[in-house]
């Protein structure tokens, strides 16, 4: 079944939308959705129409993301424990929230985002797709490939670790309480700060950050020194071992004959 541009465009608003969602920046956010769309071309003769082509576009760019995700993090341990560590709370007769502070940070996007951040890349996918996205359980099951029970069970867990998130994070901004941007924030721009890249007002409301702030400081201190450290690697009196020198001679003279 053939997929026509003007098809493919009119999912692309949505492809965006939760795109930004799961990465929460907006480059990676734009780098998904042309990988998406690219792929989509692509494997275009594997469309069959069994399934919404929104729901096969979700499908590519979900598993796209999984690959990304799971590069940064390729043992989900901490996932794992944070899973078993909210299914424990929730057990729990005794847990509870602030239910004004959850609505609150709720209304609050750059809140909500931080906390949806915090999930489990499949948890974070499944509720962005049924509850963003107006996906039904059945087509979350479709774009994450897995059954329905699953699907249902990644819906209901990930609401309740967002709602965790949403309730815990007014501590952590307690904690940074007249400090600019938020860890996440501050976090993924060090890498532009390392680089000079960063304009100077936001230069300095990351250095207002790493001053006020009691966690991101040591990060961005071992960020700086494994960087120190790979670049120390990085000997000018190298000399290649002349067996190397031969090999990489033999292996090109075979290439060109």
């Amino acid at each position: 079944m053939a997929i026509t541009s003007d098809q493919l465009a009119a999912e692309l608003p949505g492809l965006l939308r939760y795109a930004r969602a799961l990465t929460r920046d907006e480059d990676n956010a734009a780098d998904l959705v042309q990988e998406t769309a690219l792929r989509a071309l692509e494997r275009a003769d594997q469309f069959r129409g069994e399934a919404a082509l929104g729901t096969w576009l979700h499908r590519i760019m979900y598993h796209r993301f999984l690959d990304l995700a799971r590069r940064r993090q390729p043992v989900p341990m901490e996932a794992e424990a944070l899973i078993a560590a909210n299914e424990r709370n929730w057990a729990d007769d005794a847990y509870t929230v602030s239910a004004e502070v959850v609505a609150e940070r709720t209304e609050d996007r750059e809140a909500l985002l931080d906390a949806l951040i915090r999930l489990p890349a499949s948890y974070r996918s499944a509720v962005l797709l049924h509850d963003l996205e107006a996906l039904t359980a059945v087509q979350v099951a479709e774009v994450q490939q897995v059954g329905l029970p699953a699907a249902k069970q990644r819906i209901r867990r990930g609401r309740q670790l967002l709602v965790s998130a949403l309730a815990e994070g007014s501590e952590r901004r307690a904690n940074l309480a007249g400090v600019p941007l938020n860890c996440w924030t501050a976090r993924s721009r060090v890498g532009d700060y390392l680089e000079g890249e960063l304009a100077p007002t936001e230069r300095q409301r990351l250095e207002q950050h790493l001053a006020g702030c009691p966690t991101c400081p040591a990060l961005y201190a071992g960020i700086v020194g494994v960087t120190g450290a790979l670049a120390a690697m990085r000997d000018p009196d190298s000399v290649i071992p002349a067996e190397v020198a031969q090999r990489v001679r033999a292996a090109l003279s075979d290439r060109e004959a």
